[in-house]
């Protein structure tokens, strides 16, 4: 970054108050999922849909999203899309039914789509590439206190504002986050020339160029298992798991949750600077996402195992949150084989994958724990847990064993 560039608060900052938002709205689930089954009587498979809406939504986005993101920048797209979110937010407080809360939660999904991608793109546009896992890990340090403000502050909450009040409250943020964006975040770095204007066919063409692409196919499989197992967790089974499987009431549960959240905020920002250090010595870009991929495969073990102890709990799930969030590391170490007009599609591009598969993910997990009957406290039986994270296990150990045996291309 020159001298008298814009600094972090103001490249990256701003836009990870929209994470913040993202990564509150997302783990709120885990913390108000019970709360919301009993009121709408919902079974496993039902409350891991509804939450799994917010990730399909968000999905779909990523592609349209990712060519704006090239065309217009991070500023305008993002400020945008955050008063999207205040909507989906909005609708979320007032529904009435699981359906209206769906919608809500699907207009958020569209509304908060660009969080992760609008940091990666501003950062990548003013900063050197030895740099962006740094800042970005940086950022999502940041971001994941809204991951941990969705746990014990939620729970603290709740007896005066309700659910309902805590979404309202997200929509005020939403509508703050904006305004910031607009004031403060600088379109684009001198250097960069303002992409010439072509037919939306051949921008969203650029898509072939990617998904072509030998090594980003080589990486993918891991890098979107590693993001989609927090997401999914986070998201919402580990509150579930705590309740039925660590046998936890709500006040110990929404602690646990908040050292699970904990994990992902103080990963992110280890594993960010780790990567930027290693590749200044020339490790692979991919070195520190390796690491990560062998500690949550180690911590699935013994979560399938079933671990005795409330501290031996919470230290495991720290554990897959804290090695799960280097898959952001992967993101930016994928992207460094493309040309910077690419930036925002590639990301979105790793972002689609892992979304559909966390999507897939928290419906699939609800339908593997409804095959055993409800336990008497209207609980899922710990052996469908078991049999979820055995099946998540395998799924990542196929992708790494796809970085060794999968083509060899271009080295990112």
């Amino acid at each position: 970054m020159a001298d008298g560039a814009p600094g972090f608060a103001r490249i990256t900052l701003p836009l990870a108050a929209i994470n913040f938002l993202n990564q509150a709205n997302r783990a709120l689930v885990a913390t108000i999922g019970p709360l919301l089954a009993l009121e709408f009587g919902l079974s496993a498979a039902e409350l891991g849909l509804l939450a799994a809406c917010f990730f399909g939504a968000y999905a779909l986005a990523q592609l349209p999203i990712g060519v704006a993101l090239d065309l217009h920048g991070p500023r305008k797209v993002q400020s945008v899309l955050a008063l999207v979110s205040m909507a989906g937010f909005v609708v979320s407080a007032l529904a009435p039914d699981v359906l209206v809360l769906a919608l809500g939660r699907m207009i958020c999904g569209f509304g908060l789509a660009a969080g992760l991608m609008a940091m990666l793109k501003s950062n990548t546009q003013w900063y050197p590439k030895e740099r962006v896992a740094a800042v970005t890990g940086a950022g999502l340090f940041i971001a994941g206190l809204g991951g941990m403000s969705a746990t014990v502050p939620v729970q603290w909450a709740l007896p005066l504002l309700g659910w309902r009040g805590i979404f309202v409250l997200l929509a005020i943020l939403a509508v703050c986050g904006s305004v910031w964006i607009r004031l403060m975040v600088p379109d684009r770095p001198p250097h960069v020339v303002r992409p010439e204007r072509r037919s939306l066919v051949r921008e969203i063409g650029e898509f072939g160029r990617i998904f072509s692409d030998r090594a980003f196919l080589r990486f993918l499989p891991a890098v979107m298992v590693l993001s989609a197992l927090n997401f999914t967790f986070q998201g919402l089974w580990a509150g579930p798991w705590l309740r039925d499987v660590g046998g936890m009431a709500d006040g110990p549960r929404a602690v646990a949750l908040l050292i699970y959240a904990l994990g992902l905020v103080t990963g992110s920002l280890a594993t960010g600077q780790a990567a930027s250090f290693a590749q200044a010595r020339g490790y692979s870009p991919m070195f520190v996402p390796y690491l990560g991929i062998a500690g949550v495969l180690a911590a699935q073990v013994v979560l399938v195992m079933g671990p005795q102890g409330y501290w031996v709990i919470a230290a495991t799930w720290f554990c897959f949150s804290f090695c799960g969030s280097v898959g952001v590391s992967g993101y930016a170490a994928m992207g460094q084989g493309f040309p910077p007009e690419l930036q925002g599609r590639v990301a979105t591009a790793i972002n689609f994958a892992m979304l559909v598969l966390v999507f897939a993910l928290q419906t699939g997990i609800g339908a593997i724990l409804d095959l055993w009957p409800r336990t008497a406290n209207g609980g899922w039986d710990p052996a469908g847990y078991a049999a979820a994270l055995g099946l998540t296990f395998l799924l990542q150990a196929g992708a790494a064993l796809w970085i060794v045996v999968a083509p060899r291309g271009r080295v990112a």
